[in-house]
């Protein structure tokens, strides 16, 4: 743990240092041509570079301490004295859940050191975005350590644990790539496996139920599996089967999740949500809404487009089937194609209507003639952004010194008190 934390406080003053001088350099530019200020927000550049050190943390280094509890315990024989006493494993394994987390939490505690300065100097903060953010990184620490606990309890060797829980958690950056680069709708389906990807949304102001329902049952269900899995007295086979139909109650609970989806735009200038009065008609359209998109996914003008409209009709369209069409291309800048590379398709009630741009100005009015409704006047949300100018170099000293220093004096209080207790009975 103590690494960890000895890493974990210059890691994210680095992170912040390096995101203070880009912001700062950029609002310069900003200050000076007020059309440039709008885009200047805080969330992206400061807030999220931040807690992506904490990410790099909490994927890197967190496993190696998530996965002690059990597994020094299961390799020292205690983990059976434990386990007869009154308490159930369920108990045990939640105990010591909470206390492992506590030690993320000291890890978190140094972005949270982070955000006050960069109050403190003068910068903004949307506190609904913050806290939005705050939230997805903590349901990402509670599946590391959920699936460090279950690794631990099967496998029992900490190095063999360790690989395991790195192989998931590195395994989600490789699905993610893939998912980027692989045209085809069959390779839709992988980013909803990356644990990674769950982050995203959390990181652009978006509350997305389906992924934080899916965090938090996958954290829950691996403690609940761990608590299986380190019983005495049970068979494998009794083990194994428990833990199918808990693995089932957990895949239909995550489905649940997402055939009922919530969705709450916390940006603060509404960067995820469509203008309201298009919103309120394409809510109430009766037919689905079909989109062809001929693109690659590595395409700039896919996730152009993505971003800007096909997410957020998936979340306002009440059906709406956007497919990936095969164009003969394996990447951007691959050998064939088809005519129709780069022309995308819209379909409503029969009638069809194509366009090779990306822009909402002009897509949008496509989707309201084929409803035949007449395009509203939009009222967009004004947002001013939030240029700062400001030096980070007075707060790195408590981030490479202080709180480095801070760890370890805790680290030797926390080991003082058993050892002199170990000592005094040792002179009895």
């Amino acid at each position: 743990m103590l690494s960890m934390l000895l890493i974990a406080a210059p890691l994210v003053g680095y992170g912040f240092t390096q995101a203070m001088s880009l912001f700062s350099e950029a609002s310069r530019a900003a200050l000076e041509h007020k059309e440039l200020a709008p885009g200047m927000n805080p969330l992206e550049g400061v807030l999220v570079p931040v807690f992506g050190s904490l990410y790099l943390v909490t994927t890197l280094l967190f496993p190696f301490v998530a996965i002690r509890p059990v597994s020094m315990e299961k390799q020292s024989g205690s983990l059976k004295l434990i386990l007869q006493l009154r308490n159930s494993p369920l108990s045990i394994i939640l105990l010591k859940a909470a206390a492992t987390f506590l030690a993320w939490s000291l890890a978190f505690s140094t972005v949270i050191l982070a955000i006050v300065w960069w109050k403190v100097l003068g910068g903004h903060a949307h506190l609904p975005e913050l806290f939005n953010l705050a939230l997805g990184h903590s349901l990402y620490a509670f599946v590391i350590l959920g699936l460090s606990f279950l690794i631990s309890s099967i496998t029992g060797s900490s190095s063999t644990a360790a690989i395991f829980v790195l192989g998931v958690t590195l395994g989600s950056w490789v699905l993610d790539f893939s998912a980027s680069t692989q045209s085809g709708e069959t390779m839709r389906w992988l980013p909803t496996l990356s644990l990674t990807a769950a982050l995203r949304n959390f990181e652009r102001g978006l509350f997305s139920s389906p992924d934080a329902v899916r965090l938090l049952i996958i954290g829950f269900g691996s403690l609940l599996l761990s608590s299986v899995f380190i019983q005495i007295g049970k068979s494998t086979k009794e083990k194994i089967s428990f833990a199918g139909i808990v693995s089932i109650g957990c895949l239909a609970l995550i489905a649940l999740g997402a055939v009922f989806p919530f969705y709450r735009d916390l940006s603060e200038d509404r960067r995820n949500s469509l203008p309201i009065e298009d919103e309120a008609i394409f809510r109430a359209l009766p037919h689905k809404v079909d989109i062809r998109i001929f693109l690659t996914p590595d395409d700039p003008r896919y996730r152009d487009l993505e971003r800007q409209l096909l997410s957020k009709f998936r979340r306002t369209i009440p059906h709406v089937q956007v497919k990936l069409m095969d164009t003969g291309k394996t990447a951007l800048y691959g050998v064939g194609g088809t005519d129709n590379y780069g022309l995308n398709q819209y379909e409503y009630d029969g009638q069809v209507e194509q366009s090779r741009s990306t822009s909402p100005r002009e897509i949008l009015p496509i989707i309201h003639r084929l409803t035949g409704n007449a395009p509203p006047q939009s009222t967009n949300v004004y947002y001013p952004g939030y240029p700062l100018v400001a030096g980070s170099e007075a707060i790195s000293c408590i981030f490479y010194l202080v709180f480095p220093l801070f760890f370890i004096a805790l680290w030797w209080w926390s080991y003082r008190l058993p050892r002199n207790f170990k000592l005094e009975v040792t002179n009895v």
